[in-house]
């Protein structure tokens, strides 16, 4: 468990400093919430003025205040938060949450001031949550340090968010909806306790089944990955991340850098780690309740219960849209039912009972389906009608719901009158949902998790140094430049065992031809200028040169054109390459992403490669698992298996060449972007070449 967070939630004293009398001031609120939802703990009162608040004895200085307290509270000016901090520190107190807001979200001043407070509960072994936040409750111990009104339910689900105000409205939200939790933690800023953090916490914690987390921005990517890697094996984690567009992707010095986005490298992390993302709110405690409630699910038939046709279709084109399907309902099973329903009642898969299907019928149906071994889902819809009793319905969901291991989601379509229904249900654990297509997004959630679980398990690429003093030397070399085109990246690619099409520089139009002769014609001739970013665009490409004359004459045809177009362009050459045999072109590629470090890419590639944009990505280290789902996600990766009659291509040369450029990013650092497009993928057992290939160095 993470070192000093127990206080944060189950401390045995509460220092509140900064606590006001004025019942509009948050500290007042905060002092309310310690106080009225059973909190065993000392609540200690710190104001300067006041000698009680709330029948709670005040003390003028932290120091005073007597055993026992491991939290503080700080609800202050952030000017004077330094100064409460160091009080803190010499009272002993090891946990510190800082309310206040003015820190490093108001700029240099502020970024001044966290790290002045961060060197104090350093120097102290202290662990601070905050700035600019709202501070932590524990469902089980009653503690509310926030200034949110009410709190919510007991139940599975710790919610940790990076926004204050996102806990406040979520607590709004479900407080009248009987979905419980275990904890609320809000961390502001982040000056010290990180999501990671909470998220290892949660992990240990018994009590929490399930954890949800609201995040803007990882800090420390890496950690993160770590932390969660190993959680997520026991417990999921559901996580919506706010700032996905991506105005920030514009790196346009390689096809990777203008594809490759900072959230295309959250994406990455969150599938790798088993986290499984959401897209709003509604979706994060939806699928967060259901976890909490329910067994993952044992396949994908569901079984649909309704007294409406059309929310039956809405119910049914979710669980399509998310790999599930309606199960084929037995047909003694059918035959039961139509003795049991309305002479009229559909009884295949959506079992459509009518509209004046009461509480009987429902349980007629649920009583068959639980037995029935074509059903892995159960899915119960409820429009409410003048004469049917949504609570009884609710009753028999709750009965027979106790009665097995398979999912069973309940919708009840509606809102006035279900409010006493659905406190049954989730009472009982027994997840609701005012709209049909909701089920199918939460199974949809509920199964990726299940197959994070049961992947096959694989270690993670090292391949040892194979040429790692070397190209350190080179890079060491070339530190002066930004870029590195073909000519300097292929030793680069060919020290770490990847395959280069056979070729050489020449510096005039005499030796080219005479390089094409001793690597054999045909040959295509390509221009090594550190001005050129794309070779083909600049018209610094000639193919299939059959004769040393050629070779001379594309030379200088192709040195004319670019210095009547690019009189600005340094040339120093060309490279001299012979033609590759036919094959499958495909693009591998690396940014380093700064939250996450090495984000590779996999896809289509060529000329067409930002056209299309068909790729794929993955933060290194790699697992071979994580390598081959990277390829099979594309259109690429499924032409490489081979595509109506097409012979399939060398698909382990393509995983072994990832996992090599991987390496290769792990290994240095100082290069920023890598890039190799085209790789060449000949037939099966034949091998990748990379055709052409370029380096962006860090600055």
């Amino acid at each position: 468990m993470v070192k000093g967070l127990s206080a944060f939630f189950s401390p045995k004293g509460v220092a509140v400093i900064g606590a006001s009398s004025h019942a509009n001031k948050l500290s007042y609120g905060i002092l309310e919430n310690l106080t009225q939802y059973q909190f065993e703990g000392k609540v200690y009162p710190i104001n300067l003025k006041a000698k009680e608040i709330l029948g709670l004895r005040c003390y003028l200085d932290v120091r005073d205040v007597p055993e026992p307290v491991d939290l503080a509270v700080i609800v202050l000016p952030a000017r004077m938060t330094l100064e409460a901090l160091k009080a803190c520190a010499e009272r002993g107190i090891k946990a510190v949450i800082i309310i206040s807001g003015g820190f490093r979200e108001i700029g240099e001043s502020g970024v001044a001031l966290e790290e002045a407070c961060m060197k104090v509960a350093k120097e102290n072994d202290m662990r601070i949550i905050g700035p600019n936040c709202v501070g932590t409750m524990d469902l089980y111990s009653g503690l509310d340090t926030t200034f949110i009104k009410g709190m919510p339910e007991v139940g599975p689900i710790g919610f940790v968010s990076q926004s204050g105000a996102v806990c406040g409205g979520v607590v709004d939200l479900i407080i009248d909806k009987q979905i419980g939790f275990t904890h609320f933690a809000s961390l502001g800023n982040e000056m010290d306790v990180s999501e990671a953090d909470i998220i290892e916490y949660f992990g240990a914690d018994p009590h929490v089944k399930v954890i949800a987390a609201y995040i803007e921005s990882i800090q420390d990517g890496r950690h993160f990955m770590q932390v969660v890697r190993q959680v997520s094996e026991k417990k999921p984690i559901v996580l919506l991340k706010a700032g996905r567009t991506d105005a920030g992707a514009k790196a346009v010095s390689s096809h990777t850098g203008s594809l490759a986005g900072s959230y295309a490298a959250y994406q990455a992390a969150f599938e790798q780690t088993g986290v499984i993302e959401v897209d709003n709110i509604k979706e994060l405690f939806n699928v967060s309740w259901a976890l909490g409630c329910l067994e993952l699910p044992g396949g994908k038939r569901a079984a649909i219960i309704t007294n409406a046709g059309g929310p039956a279709a809405l119910a049914s084109d979710s669980l399509a849209a998310n790999g599930f399907e309606l199960a084929d309902i037995s047909q003694d099973v059918q035959q039961m039912l139509r003795e049991k329903l309305n002479p009229s009642a559909q009884v295949s898969n959506p079992i459509d009972m009518l509209g004046g299907a009461e509480a009987e019928e429902y349980d007629a149906c649920l009583q068959n389906l639980i037995h029935d071994e074509n059903v892995d889902i159960l899915l119960p819809i409820l429009v409410p009608q003048s004469l049917v009793d949504p609570v009884a319905v609710s009753q028999t969901f709750v009965k027979n719901a106790e009665l097995t291991c398979k999912p069973l989601l309940a919708c009840l379509m509606g809102e006035r009158s279900i409010g006493e229904a659905r406190a049954l249900l989730h009472q009982n654990h027994v997840p609701m949902y005012q709209f049909p297509e909701d089920a199918g997004a939460v199974l949809g959630a509920m199964q990726r998790y299940h197959d994070y679980l049961k992947r096959s398990k694989q270690k993670m690429v090292n391949l040892g140094d194979i040429g790692g003093k070397y190209v350190a030397d080179q890079l060491r070399d070339y530190k002066h430049l930004e870029s590195l085109g073909e000519a300097e990246t292929r030793p680069i690619l060919a020290a770490y065992g990847i395959t280069v099409i056979g070729g050489g520089f020449a510096k005039d139009a005499d030796e080219a031809a005479l390089k094409a002769e001793e690597i054999g014609l045909p040959v295509a001739l390509k221009i090594v200028s550190e001005n050129i970013l794309h070779k083909s665009d600049a018209g610094g490409i000639k193919l299939n040169l059959a004769s040393a004359e050629e070779v001379k004459c594309a030379y200088k045809t192709m040195f004319d054109g670019i210095q009547q177009s690019m009189p600005e362009a340094r040339l120093e050459g060309v490279l001299v390459e012979k033609m590759a045999p036919e094959g499958q072109e495909v693009i591998i590629g690396m940014r380093r992403d700064p939250t996450f470090g090495p984000l590779m890419m996999f896809g289509m590639g060529g000329i067409y490669v930002e056209l299309i944009k068909d790729v794929s990505f993955k933060v290194a280290p790699l697992e071979y698992s994580d390598i081959v789902s990277m390829i099979e996600s594309t259109y690429a990766g499924r032409l490489l298996k081979g595509f109506r009659g097409s012979k399939p291509a060398d698909m382990q040369a393509v995983v072994d060449v990832i996992g090599r450029l991987s390496q290769l990013a792990l290994d240095h650092p100082g290069i920023s972007e890598i890039e190799i497009n085209p790789l060449l993928v000949l037939d099966q057992g034949q091998g990748a070449v990379a055709l052409d290939s370029r380096v962006i160095l860090s600055a």
